[in-house]
């Protein structure tokens, strides 16, 4: 049996460019990797099949994890059949990329098992089919994204602690994108003036949550009265970076909702995983 973490990211910052003629949208982001982790466990098994625990709220064929089995398949020359548990502790729906990072996770590791012999620019291409945030967490380094997320430049971040609160909503990502009121012509920005400014760097689903989630414009107004909060990704968690003069422990004590004290990451624990 094989135990391995799959880490959460925030969005640092996100903003919207234009709109390709596909529907799809440009966009500017800054993946941060977080020590949050979801935990997969991998059992090869002498079926045939594939099984997931741990995640009956999802059903099988929508399931990232059983996707991404099924997209190496076709590689494997050792298949095998295999059991997969996952113990969740990133929320979903959140924005943390926690479905995109179990998907990576689940690449990278039946990648050895079964010997599918792919190197990380070849698991990422994969991943890109099963979602845009994928292959960040296959090449496991924080990064400044643009296109639809799969253009990815890697960058080096300071240490940092983020506060992270998850308000008891579910956001649906279709339906901040279906707002006619989303801002869809941010000017393009250079990481360079991230690194001048990055507070005037936000979100721009952050208004459309607000007015159309109450949970998720009360956790960041709770926020605001110790730093500046902002939303990660398209989903409800907010959070703001801490600072020296925070009571971090009366913070996370008395938030609105569930609160999280994270840690940045320099790079994915999985980076340089070895099947033993």
């Amino acid at each position: 049996m094989i135990r391995v973490p799959s880490p959460a990211k925030l969005n640092l910052f996100l903003h919207i460019t234009g709109r390709r003629e596909d529907g799809y949208h440009e966009l500017q982001s800054i993946f941060q990797l977080i020590d949050l982790y979801d935990w997969l466990e991998f059992s090869q098994t002498a079926s045939p099949e594939i099984s997931i625990d741990g995640l009956s709220s999802v059903d099988l064929e929508h399931n990232l994890i059983f996707k991404a089995t099924q997209i190496l398949k076709p590689y494997a020359k050792a298949f095998s059949g295999l059991n997969i548990r996952i113990e969740k502790n990133i929320p979903m729906g959140a924005g943390l990329g926690g479905g995109s990072s179990n998907a990576a996770t689940t690449l990278i590791v039946v990648n050895q098992l079964w010997q599918c012999g792919l190197n990380i620019e070849q698991l990422a291409e994969l991943g890109l089919k099963l979602g845009a945030d994928v292959p960040i967490f296959v090449h496991g380094r924080n990064a400044w994204a643009e296109g639809i997320g799969e253009h990815l430049t890697f960058i080096d971040l300071d240490q940092k602690q983020y506060i992270v609160l998850k308000p008891d909503c579910f956001i649906s990502t279709q339906l901040l994108f279906s707002q006619k009121t989303l801002t869809r012509d941010t000017k393009p920005t250079k990481f360079c003036a991230y690194q001048l400014k990055p507070f005037n760097f936000g979100n721009n689903f952050e208004p459309l949550a607000r007015s159309l989630y109450p949970e998720v414009d009360e956790a960041m107004q709770y926020l605001d009265q110790f730093g500046i909060a902002k939303l990660t990704g398209t989903g409800a968690c907010v959070f703001t970076e801490v600072t020296a003069d925070m009571n971090i422990d009366e913070i996370l004590a008395h938030s609105p909702c569930k609160a999280y004290l994270v840690n940045s990451l320099n790079e994915s624990p999985l980076r340089h995983f070895k099947v033993i």
